[in-house]
């Protein structure tokens, strides 16, 4: 997609170190700590990865060979020697719970749609090198036979980029991991045919010697094309096209990349398959990111409301002669919205008209959103503008103002305008259009403080600790993702001194003890906020990512301790959210006024336990608390930050709740509501914002 921008920023609280761009001091003698915070794709494992696949009978598509063909000929598609107009809808699998995969899928055929498009995120299902996973949430073979099932084409869309407002744009972070440094989406030998570092190898429990030469891309293409291409349309399958990279043309002309992954793509797919790019409506865009010729099909993406007809024609000269057949890839039925911005809102009559002018030129479109789900966990991605600190993170929600909305509400005057264009230019019947998903709120939720931060580091094995003369990248010490306690001792001056970071990422906040004649201090902690996802700063490495200076001086000997958090795709021996659920559970406890009074600005884990009579979707409201993460039954179901603003509410699916009693953990990370409460209610909730309650930070 074409990305809006934003600023990075950086925060402390008002009574500690300020780093980056400003300083302060303190007197006394302490021991300063720092405390990485980066977005550690923060999931509790799926209730058993094996069960949410959904349940199909066939292991492989139906074989058609010989009456299947889909195919471009005349400036049309064509399937099975019939034109066919591609009215397609991007529905990403990583974003909805396998259970409600099907769900989803049957309102989007409701809304009329006879094709899907979906990225396949690199760093969801090869979180550590060697590791692939494919079950689960990312059993995309499970949702390709269920778009087989309900008679859907599929655009895949396998990266290696994804960009999608995802983590990194899809790429695995330990990527960031190697020195010297990769160049990512380009055809250099260390980027496509990565010689590992033996240190990296270490931290990275990669299985391959030290030395080998890895190609990093096309082994994960060759597991990932393996895998589809069963699904092949000409192998009795749903898959038509895949595409090449993702709007490689707002971001480099590097051809010899592209021709490399066409070379890969063909050698596991075959010749008969569509491979297509896809780049914003320009002449620049286009000239850099398409490949001339027949081999590749060159569809286009423009704003919402533009004239179609000039960039259609714009298209033809990508395309071979008859070879053009107008394509929108991604027609824009909402936008994404960042932290600290009003949640994006497009009119439906505007969006209704803008997708009549591109069907009535006999285009094809595929609507960017059909269906936008959530951003569970951290898998969320950002944006910058100018430089690396005009930064802003995206929201946990990706409800994209689409169609079919995040808790798959179809009840809305969107649906219904573009499900009415839909109908007056498709032949084929649309089924009738579905209730909403029943929802319920199960009211006030009492919470307790179970255990600060600092508490928890207490807990962490000694041996995972690394040492450094310098403070490192997280990715550097492989944590990929989640909390790095940076750790480094100084004597304060009687008169105080200034501490100074020139480069942190993403944001900070430092707790110092009072002075006294011994080494103290309390940790701070960096947090990411996840990482760029466009642009050409999508190398964004996490952590402290420079020296540390106090009065002028470089702070050395540094200790780095990582602090495991469940991921959606690995599993720890170590799980602290699952033993703070499981400390609360089947316990009666009365709220004491003490608790109360000793919540505190520090981060902390907090638990509570809410009964399920009925298991509905619901939605937990954060209103009144600060900034953090939040567990239902172990799974992360992302962040939340009332205090920013605009998202209020965290979408809690049915599938994720069970009969009886349910388990609720937040790690709040500045303070929390004085109440120790929060409300299960029945409905989404755009409408906070940074005016209603101070968060008591700097912006560095």
């Amino acid at each position: 997609m074409q990305r809006l921008t934003g600023s990075r920023t950086s925060s402390v609280r008002t009574e500690s170190l300020t780093m980056a761009r400003r300083r302060s001091s303190r007197t006394g003698f302490f021991l300063l700590s720092l405390l990485f915070l980066a977005a550690f794709t923060l999931f509790a494992p799926l209730p058993s990865l094996s069960s949410l696949s959904p349940p199909l009978r066939s292991s492989s598509p139906i074989r058609e060979v010989n009456t299947r063909k889909f195919e471009i000929k005349n400036d049309k598609f064509w399937k099975d020697g019939q034109p066919f107009q591609i009215i397609g809808g991007d529905l990403h699998y990583f974003r909805v719970l396998p259970e409600y995969w099907e769900d989803r899928l049957l309102r989007a055929k409701a809304l009329g749609l006879n094709a899907i498009q979906t990225y396949v995120p690199w760093n969801l299902h090869e979180p550590r090198p060697g590791k692939l996973v494919f079950e689960g949430i990312a059993d995309i073979v499970a949702f390709l036979r269920l778009c087989q099932k309900l008679d859907f084409l599929v655009m895949l869309r396998p990266g290696p980029y994804i960009c999608a407002e995802w983590d990194l744009g899809g790429f695995p972070a330990w990527l960031l991991a190697t020195n010297p440094p990769l160049r990512l989406r380009s055809s250099d030998p260390a980027f496509l045919h990565l010689a590992m570092n033996p240190w990296i190898l270490v931290r990275l429990s990669f299985s391959e010697k030290p030395g080998h030469m890895l190609p990093h891309v096309d082994r994960w293409w060759g597991n990932l094309l393996t895998k589809i291409a069963p699904f092949l349309y000409d192998e009795g399958g749903p898959i038509v096209m895949v595409q090449i990279e993702n709007e490689y043309g707002s971001y480099g002309d590097d051809k010899a990349y592209l021709h490399h992954l066409v070379m890969v793509a063909r050698r596991h797919l075959g010749d008969d398959v569509i491979l297509y790019t896809t780049d914003g409506g320009t002449r620049e865009t286009l000239e850099k990111g398409t490949i001339r010729g027949d081999t590749v099909f060159s569809a286009v993406d423009f704003s919402t409301g533009d004239d179609p007809r000039p960039i259609f024609k714009l298209q033809k000269e990508y395309n071979a002669p008859g070879k053009s057949p107008p394509l929108c890839a991604e027609f824009y039925t909402g936008w994404l919205t960042h932290w600290g911005e009003n949640i994006a809102n497009t009119g439906a009559h505007f969006t209704a008209a803008a997708l009549d002018r591109i069907l009535s030129l006999k285009g094809s479109a595929v609507l960017y959103m059909a269906h936008g789900g959530t951003n569970f966990g951290f898998y969320n991605g950002a944006n910058t503008g100018a430089d690396e600190f005009d930064y802003k993170p995206d929201l946990t929600s990706y409800d994209y103002d689409a169609p079919i909305r995040e808790s798959g509400d179809v009840d809305n005057a969107k649906f219904k305008a573009l499900r009415g264009v839909v109908k007056r230019h498709s032949a084929a019947s649309i089924p009738s259009i579905p209730s909403n998903n029943e929802k319920k709120g199960y009211g006030l939720i009492q919470l307790q403080k179970t255990e600060s931060l600092f508490d928890l580091i207490n807990k962490i094995d000694p041996i995972g600790v690394v040492e450094s003369e310098n403070p490192t990248s997280m990715e550097s010490v492989g944590q990929m993702f989640g909390f790095l306690l940076y750790t480094s001792a100084y004597a304060a001056k009687d008169q105080g001194g200034n501490l100074f970071i020139p480069n942190v990422h993403d944001r900070a906040q430092v707790f110092i003890s009072c002075p006294s004649e011994d080494n103290g201090g309390r940790p701070t902690y960096v947090e990411n906020m996840g990482r760029i996802n466009y642009g050409s700063h999508l190398f964004d490495q996490k952590g402290i990512l420079s020296p540390v200076y106090l009065d002028g001086n470089i702070l050395k000997s540094w200790k780095m301790v990582a602090i495991p958090f469940q991921n959606l795709n690995e599993v720890l021996d170590i799980n602290p959210i699952k033993e703070t659920a499981h400390s609360i559970i089947n316990k009666t406890w009365t709220l004491n006024i003490k608790d109360i009074e000793e919540a505190s600005i520090e981060p902390a884990l907090y638990a509570g336990c809410f009964v399920v009579n009925e298991v509905k979707d619901t939605f937990i409201s954060f209103r009144g608390w600060g900034k953090g993460i939040a567990f239902v039954n172990e799974f992360n179901i992302g962040r939340f930050w009332p205090s920013t603003g605009p998202q209020c509410n965290l979408y809690v699916p049915a599938p994720l709740l069970r009969h009886g009693e349910n388990n609720l953990v937040i790690f709040e990370l500045e303070s929390p509501n004085p109440e120790l409460v929060v409300h299960s209610v029945d409905h989404p909730d755009f409408t906070c914002s940074s005016n209603s309650r101070s968060s008591g930070l700097h912006q560095l």
